[in-house]
């Protein structure tokens, strides 16, 4: 995982196990030596594995060559619908140190053909992995 997706992501600290302050992040050459050192060892496809089974008690299904992202729709707060009141599909969100209110696109891309697969959007508040 890229370093910089540790500093920005809380949620990825504590994925990593990382406190900040407490902890050093590791740099992106470490992160790609504990990649190598996975993949000479045969290790990623047993990862893979154990986490899908994980993810499919859950409903949730991924598949190699999967890549998931979400982009925040970034709209004026002032943003009202005919009626005059606040959009109700769209909400605040924090990303890193900024804030912004939208909505956010979700999308499923195939890594290998770069083939947008699945499109979905939800309010800003709407953590990544609920869609």
């Amino acid at each position: 995982m890229p370093e910089e997706t540790l500093y920005d992501s809380e949620a990825m600290r504590r994925f990593a196990g990382i406190e900040p302050g407490n902890d050093r992040i590791p740099d992106e050459t470490k992160s790609l030596n504990f990649r190598h050192l996975l993949e000479r060892h045969g290790l990623t496809e047993a990862i893979f594995a154990d986490v899908n089974v994980h993810l499919a008690d859950k409903g949730i299904t991924l598949r190699p060559g999967t890549f998931v992202d979400a982009t925040i729709i970034d709209a004026p707060s002032s943003t009202r619908t005919k009626a005059g009141a606040r959009d109700p599909e769209m909400s605040s969100t924090k990303k890193g140190n900024d804030w912004y209110f939208g909505m956010k696109a979700h999308f499923g891309v195939d890594a290998d053909s770069g083939v947008a697969y699945s499109l979905d959007t939800s309010t800003a508040r709407l953590h990544d992995s609920q869609v």
